[in-house]
C-alpha cells in the first residue's frame, strides 16, 4: 500500500472542494472551460466545438497496461476516456470518440462511482484521458468521490489545449499533469490540430501544470505521486518542432522534466484516406527509427535526462 496522500484530500478537508465544483459549473454559463471560449450556455445542454452539454460523455473506463510504466504499474492505470474533444487532429487515433458521439452522458455521481470501482480494483491512480473541455463535470465528481473514500493520485491526460482558468480550480486536486505537446509551430497547428493558437496555449497549460505540482516524483514502488509527465508524439517530418519543444521545456520548465518520446504514430483517420486526396502527404507515414533517434538526440542536447524507459 502507498502512503502517499494525494492532494485532493487537503483540498477536501479544508471544504475547498466544494467550492471549486461550484466555481467551475458557474463557467459552463457562458463557456470558457477551454481555450475555444464558445460563450454558450452549457448548464442548459446548448454544445459548440466539444459537443458536449450539461454532462460529460464517458467512452469507457477500465484499467489501461498501456500507460507509462510509472502510472500503469502491476495492476494497470485506471483510466476514464472522456468523448468528444476540443482539438480536430487530422491523424487522431481515437477519432472514433474524440470526434463522434461514442458512449453515453454520465452524472456527476456515475463519474464518481467508476473512479471508486477502478479503485476497488487495484489501479494504482485515476486517469482522465482528454478532459479539457469537462473540467468542470470532472471536478463535480471528484466532489462526491473523495468522501466516499477515493485515495489514490488523479492524473490529468491531456492534448494540452487547455484553458490556465480550468487549470487554476485544478490546483490541489491533480496529481499528475500529463500534456502530450504536439507542435511548437502555428503552421502544423493549424493544419492538423486546427487550432492555430495550439502553441501559445500549451506552453501557458504547460507552465501553470509545473508551478501547481513540480517536476514527477515517484514513490518507493517506482509509481508516479505528483509532477509533470510531458509526452511529444513524434510526427514524420517535424523534427524541427520536437527539438523546440524539449529546448523549450528545459529552459522554460525545468531541465528535470520527466519526458516520454512516443514512436506510434500512425497516419490514421483524415491522413491516408482518400478524402485528403495528398493533403496531408507530409504526415502520411510512420516516424523512421533514424527520426525517433534524432528526436532523442535533441531532448537530450536540451538538456532533459529524463526518460520513460521505453523511449
Amino acid at each position: 500500500m502507498h502512503t502517499y496522500e494525494p492532494r485532493y484530500i487537503s483540498t477536501y478537508r479544508e471544504g475547498e472542494l466544494r467550492t471549486r465544483a461550484a466555481l467551475a459549473l458557474k463557467e459552463l454559463e457562458d463557456c470558457c472551460a477551454c481555450p475555444r471560449n464558445c460563450h454558450v450556455n452549457r448548464l442548459q445542454d446548448k454544445a459548440r466545438v466539444c459537443n458536449s452539454g450539461r454532462y460529460a460523455v464517458v467512452s469507457s473506463a477500465f484499467p489501461h497496461f498501456g500507460e507509462e510504466d510509472c502510472l500503469r504499474g502491476y495492476n494497470g492505470s485506471g483510466t476514464i476516456f472522456f468523448g468528444m474533444c476540443n482539438l480536430r487532429c487530422v491523424f487522431c487515433q481515437n477519432w472514433d470518440i474524440s470526434q463522434q458521439s461514442a458512449g453515453s452522458e454520465h452524472t456527476a455521481e456515475e463519474i464518481a462511482d467508476l473512479m471508486l470501482t477502478l479503485q476497488r480494483r487495484g489501479c494504482h491512480n485515476i486517469n482522465f484521458v482528454t478532459p479539457e473541455h469537462v473540467v468542470p463535470q470532472l471536478i463535480e465528481a471528484m466532489a462526491v468521490a473523495v468522501p466516499q473514500g477515493l485515495n489514490v493520485p488523479v492524473v490529468y491526460n491531456t492534448g494540452a489545449y487547455d484553458s490556465v482558468e480550468s487549470l487554476r480550480l485544478l490546483d490541489g486536486i491533480v496529481d499528475v499533469y500529463m500534456p502530450d505537446f504536439k507542435f511548437f509551430n502555428y503552421g502544423p497547428s493549424r493544419a492538423y490540430l486546427k487550432a492555430k493558437d495550439y502553441p501559445e496555449r500549451a506552453r501557458e497549460a504547460i507552465k501553470e501544470m509545473h508551478r501547481q505540482v513540480g517536476d514527477l516524483c515517484f514513490g518507493s514502488d517506482g509509481l508516479a505521486r505528483r509532477g509533470l509527465l510531458v509526452r511529444h508524439l513524434l510526427m514524420p517530418n517535424h523534427l524541427d518542432d520536437a527539438a523546440q519543444i524539449f529546448e523549450w521545456l528545459a529552459d522554460e520548465i525545468s531541465p528535470d522534466t520527466y519526458i516520454n518520446i512516443m514512436g506510434q504514430y500512425r497516419p490514421l483517420h483524415l491522413v491516408g484516406a482518400s478524402v485528403s486526396r495528398g493533403k496531408y502527404d507530409a504526415i502520411n507515414r510512420r516516424p523512421s527509427g533514424k527520426e525517433f533517434k534524432a528526436a532523442v538526440d535533441a531532448a537530450r542536447q536540451a538538456g532533459l535526462w529524463r526518460f520513460d524507459q521505453r523511449s
